[in-house]
């Protein structure tokens, strides 16, 4: 079975056997197939062709003619392109005599569709900012995708002066990877804090545009540039970085009470507001598998025996009363 690599290049990329014996051919006028053999790209492009008079023959066709036989369909190709676009250009001349007498739309609130399209718009949005960028970003442990995603937007603004605020939650602090991230902005103008519950993900550009999830389930966002959306929405992460913990301190843990840790009351609250383990999770930056071994913890405790039970023992047990 023939292992051989194909010969395979562009006519713009001319081997260099190819080029030696095309060279050559216009030299003497003909070569015998046998020679041109280690170069099938000069058939295959059309620069040698057989020999009328004798097939064991190739003789070389002149470059003028293999350029032009080339450039004429990229030359009816730019020409067509021009016509489309004049076409265009007819085609949305009245609408635009209509529009230049009409006040400007404020495109205040966009919804943006598919990855793609939502990635298009913030790396945009990040690339025009000037001063600060603001990023809540819930959930645990950051995969090693989500931080080279985060290092590739972080960089060109940390490089150009502009500073990050990002808030995270308390798990975070338990991925190496999130440290290690850390130090490859060592020096920068970004500020890490975690909190143990967050919103969700925000991301805030110069106090100007603001981009906010509309499903958990599917790749759909909004983008603010409402002057008042976007001034409540820094005002809200102002208050949940004001609470936050900087990621080079300890965070202030609960100690447990009767049994019961800080985390295990977060998740009793969120439990007797009705919420299933999944969305606890999510909204406490754990795995379900976590979530659910602090609510068994919870019924061992409380002595419940039912989903049902444990939310009526939480609110009788007055744990979620405590000072904390």
């Amino acid at each position: 079975m023939d292992t051989k690599p194909t010969h395979t290049h562009a006519v713009t990329n001319l081997c260099t056997e190819g080029a030696r014996l095309y060279a050559a051919a216009l030299s003497v006028g003909r070569l015998a197939r046998a020679e041109v053999r280690p170069a099938p790209c000069l058939v295959k492009f059309g620069l040698l062709l057989p020999d009328p008079d004798d097939a064991s023959w190739l003789r070389p066709v002149p470059p003028s003619a293999a350029l032009a036989q080339r450039l004429h369909p990229l030359e009816r190709e730019i020409q067509d392109r021009r016509r489309t676009s004049l076409e265009l250009a007819d085609a949305f001349e009245p609408f635009l005599a209509i529009s230049a007498q009409s006040p400007a739309p404020t495109h205040a609130i966009t919804v943006l569709e598919g990855i793609d399209r939502i990635n298009g718009a913030l790396d945009l949005a990040i690339a025009e900012s000037r001063t600060e960028v603001l990023t809540v970003q819930p959930g645990g442990k950051r995969s090693e995708e989500v931080l080279s995603e985060a290092l590739t937007r972080s960089k060109p603004l940390i490089d150009s002066g502009i500073s990050v605020r990002t808030l995270y939650q308390h798990t975070v602090r338990h991925s190496q990877r999130t440290f290690a991230y850390v130090d490859l902005m060592a020096g920068a103008r970004m500020e890490i804090r975690t909190l143990e519950e967050l919103i969700e993900r925000l991301i805030i550009c110069d106090d100007t545009v603001a981009f906010i999830p509309v499903q958990d389930d599917q790749p759909i966002a909004l983008e603010l540039r409402h002057p008042g959306l976007v001034a409540y929405l820094t005002k809200v992460f102002e208050q949940l970085w004001r609470r936050a913990v900087p990621l080079d301190e300890a965070a202030p843990y609960d100690p447990a009470r009767d049994g019961i840790t800080g985390v295990q009351r977060a998740i009793a609250t969120l439990l007797i507001e009705g919420h299933v383990d999944e969305a606890i999770a999510r909204r406490l930056g754990m795995n379900v598998r976590t979530c659910r071994a602090h609510v068994a913890k919870l019924s061992a405790v409380l002595g419940s025996t039912s989903r049902a039970q444990l939310g009526y023992l939480i609110a009788q047990s007055g744990i979620l009363d405590q000072d904390s």
